[in-house]
Order: structure tokens, then sequence, then C-alpha cells
């Protein structure tokens, strides 16, 4: 197993990201041996911590992981402190200093990977910084992270984006959506590519519709002030959505590398059209949770919510791919919060048998085959396939098929983050977004944003908490002579 050398700075290494995720994961690589003697952090954020009490906060994100307290210790120990103002161009001058003094103390080759950990307002000046103050390495690699959310707009986003390329490459940014890094996304382009019983049939020949579903059974909670400012269309579906849908949807790769899959996905992501408003009042649902007796407070109710609020927490939507693969496709979309559980799944639901000659009970219609992935909280697939019915009769009757990761499997699944970053020290980036593909799903969203913007309080829909959502989501289907398969068991 190879080491890998980096020093990682971290903008905002006292933040809830970076506690809950960034360093876990970090450690993950180092439990693994993928970290070890040759790598250091530098966090930085307005607090006046010291060294010690940074280490102190570092091992506490690592309660509950594996190891004993000396490794965790020993991991603890790469990691150092600098109160930063992030405007102040005389503490990137310190900054520099200690970058280069690690990089000769741990031998890390030059080898800088810089983390936006906080928010998009600062990366402008973060990047201008970085580069002006020379703190990008002449010798090894410079890698920046970028968290969502990557602009409100297509217009904000490309000035982030373009702010950022002053100072980066596009080859040298590394744009995470965690839901990437999950190991059935991940397992997509394996089971699309490599059985021929799917990869043929993977298109509008014998593809009836797609349903993507991200639900939340919990509220805002501490993300009020960010929802409020972005909703769920923006939260959800312009990045993790879309993604998935490019991931879904691509063509075949000319190869495995990230170049060529960038491309395919670039190439399907633009055969979505932006909706008309007339389009967007069809195709498009948004909602807003409210409470009552055992439901909690509705969103209006929420902490820093404005009490006349129209931001939504449902969205749900039809998307069509205008190319000869999928045209006559729906790929029916929806994401909320405050439902009946929480789950990402995505259904792929084929044509139904047509002519059929084998009895059915009761003279129903053949059931629909249906591949089932499961993203989270459990992982694996489901298949659900027609057979005979048992017993003495002859009729036709749907079972399915289950692959679960068990506990074992799971174990050794890395979570998101782990596997992202590992991708980053590798310089693999075929599990991130370029910046074409971010556009491509802006233009789409900003079509729907500004109808809703437009609209006010007109057209949202309010749902009771743990419900599967307004009505009209399902009117959204109903309406194609179709139905969510996914009904919140």
């Amino acid at each position: 197993m190879t080491e890998e050398r980096a020093l990682f700075i971290i903008f905002g290494g006292s933040g809830d990201l970076a506690q809950r995720k960034l360093y876990p994961a970090l450690y993950g690589l180092y439990f693994q041996g993928r970290l070890a003697k040759h790598f250091a952090v530098i966090g930085t954020a307005r607090r006046p911590w010291t060294d010690d009490h940074y280490h102190e906060v570092v091992k506490q994100s690592l309660v509950g992981a594996p190891g004993s307290a000396h490794q965790k210790t020993e991991f603890a120990e790469h990691f150092y402190y600098q109160s930063h103002d992030v405007t102040d161009a005389a503490h990137y001058v310190t900054l520099q200093k200690l970058a280069s003094k690690l990089n000769l103390q741990y031998q890390l080759d030059g080898n800088r990977i810089f983390y936006m950990a906080m928010a998009p307002r600062f990366f402008a000046t973060i990047a201008e910084h970085v580069k002006s103050e020379q703190l990008l390495s002449p010798d090894g690699y410079n890698r920046l992270i970028v968290e969502k959310p990557f602009g409100r707009d297509y217009a904000s986003a490309k000035q982030l984006n373009d702010d950022i390329s002053q100072a980066f490459s596009e080859e040298q940014i590394y744009r995470i959506d965690h839901y990437l890094g999950k190991e059935m996304v991940q397992d997509i382009m394996p089971l699309r590519f490599t059985n021929p019983f799917l990869e043929n049939v993977w298109s509008n020949q014998f593809i009836d519709n797609i349903q993507i579903t991200l639900a939340e059974d919990i509220g805002v909670e501490e993300r009020a002030g960010y929802y409020e400012t972005a909703g769920a269309l923006r939260d959800m579906v312009q990045n993790h959505i879309f993604q998935i849908i490019a991931m879904l949807t691509m063509e075949k790769p000319s190869r495995y590398d990230a170049t060529a899959i960038h491309e395919a996905k670039r190439a399907v992501l633009a055969a979505i059209k932006p909706y008309t408003p007339a389009q967007v009042h069809t195709n498009f649902v948004r909602g807003q949770y409210v409470g009552g007796d055992n439901l909690g407070l509705s969103y209006r109710e929420e902490d820093n919510i404005a009490a006349d609020s129209t931001v939504e927490t449902y969205v749900a939507g039809r998307v069509d791919i205008d190319n000869d693969r999928w045209r006559g496709v729906p790929i029916y979309l929806r994401t909320g919060k405050k439902m009946p559980a929480k789950t990402s799944r995505i259904d792929i639901v084929f044509k139904p048998t047509k002519d059929n000659i084998l009895p059915t009970t009761g003279n129903a219609p053949v059931r629909a085959n249906v591949v089932t992935l499961i993203i989270e909280p459990d992982t694996g697939m489901h298949i659900t396939l027609n057979g005979k019915e048992i017993g003495v009769s002859d009729a036709v009757s749907p079972f399915t098929l289950d692959h679960a990761l068990d506990k074992d499997e799971l174990a050794k699944a890395p979570e998101a983050y782990q596997r992202l970053l590992l991708n980053i020290l590798e310089g693999n980036k075929l599990t991130f977004t370029h910046w074409d593909e971010l556009a491509a799903s802006w233009h789409f969203i900003d079509a729907v944003r500004n109808v809703w913007d437009n609209d006010k309080a007109d057209g949202l829909a309010f749902y009771p908490s743990e419900t599967m959502g307004p009505k009209q989501a399902d009117e959204l289907l109903s309406r194609d002579y179709r139905t969510w398969i996914w009904q919140g068991k």
C-alpha cells in the first residue's frame, strides 16, 4: 500500500465540516496506512487556538473510530493551528513560512492541498492571497478542494469560478459532491458497462422512466440560516441529483479516465434543455413542511426562518433529455425534508411486457421490471422480475432479487469523504465535478428558480411533516399514468 505525501491547508479548520467529516476521513486514511509519517495538516480559522487545543479537538472528532488512543494521539500530532484572518495578507506570509517548515520536517515533496471549508464569499479572497503571497508550491503539486454551494446561480458560479481560476487551473480544482463518493453511486458505471443484460437495454427502447429520490426525515435544524438562502432546489437538485442523472444517462465513455467521463457527462447534461416558464409550472412542484401535534415545528416556526418564508423544503420535478438514447423517457426527481424516512434511491422502471400470453392473478397486468439502487441508509440493489406463482397455479407473480451489503462488506467501504480525499491525493478526478457540468445544471436550475422567485408564494404547496410531500408530486406522475415506486416504507 503506497503512502501518500502531502500538506493539507484547511481554511475553516475549526468548523463543523472539518470536525464532522474531514478529520475522521483523514484519520481513516491514516488508519489504513495511506497517510503515515509524511503528511501534515494546517488548520486555519479566526479562533485563537493553540496547537495543543487543536490536537484535542481533532481527537474528540475521532470518538468511536477504530484504533487505540495512542494511534489517535500520534495522528493528531501531525496537525498545526494558525489563527488566521483570510483578508490579512500578513497572515498568509506566516502561513507560507509554516508550510515551508512542515514541508521539510515531514518530507512532503512540495505537495499541497488547499481545502476551502468555509463560506464561498471568502473563496476569491483566499485564492488571490494564496497566489500573491506565494503559497503555491513550486516543486510538488497544488490542488484546491471546493465545497458546495458553488454559487447561487449561473452568474455567481461563473464569477466564483473565474476568481479561483486566477490561482488554480481547472486540472487543479476538485469540486466535491459527496454523493459521488457513496458506494452505490460509484457502482453505477460498473453496473451499466460490465453487464450486457443491463447495458443492452439501457435506453428508451426498454426503459419507461427513471425515478430519483433523496429523502430526509429531519427538518432544517442547525442549517436554517443557510437553508433560508438556498432551498431544496439549490441544496440538492442542482448538484447531487443532476450528477446522479449524468452518471445514469451519459454515453459509454471512450475510456475509463476523468477526461473521457467528464466529456460524456457534459454531453448528456447539455441535452437537458432549460424549461420555459410554462414548462416549469407544468413539470416542477415545490413544497414546504408544516408541523402540528406530534409532528414538530413548521418550517416557518424554526429558528432563523422568516414567518412568511416561501423557501421550498421539497422539490419534485420531471426532466427530459433531448437525445436519441433518452428521448421520451421522463426522469422524475424528488427531494425533501421531514419525509417518513431517510432514503436515497434510484428506481429504473422498464417498459411492461407487450402481448403477454401467460395468465396473471385476477387478470392483473404483468408488473414492470424495476432495477433499484439503494444509496442510503442501506446499500445495495433490488431487481423486480416476474416468475410463476408458487404452487399449482400457472399465474405470473413478481419476485425480487436482493443484493445488500452486509456489515463486513460495509466496513470495507470507505465513507464518502475518505474516498474522495484519497482520490485527491492520487490526482484522480473521476469523482469530481467539472465546471462545464456545473454550468449546464445552473442554466436549468436558474430557469426554474426565476419562475418561483417571480411567483413568490403562488404555487408553494404545504405538506404535513412525516408524509411523502404535497399531492401535486403524485399528480406529476399520475397524469402520465405512472406512480412513484417508493411509497415511504
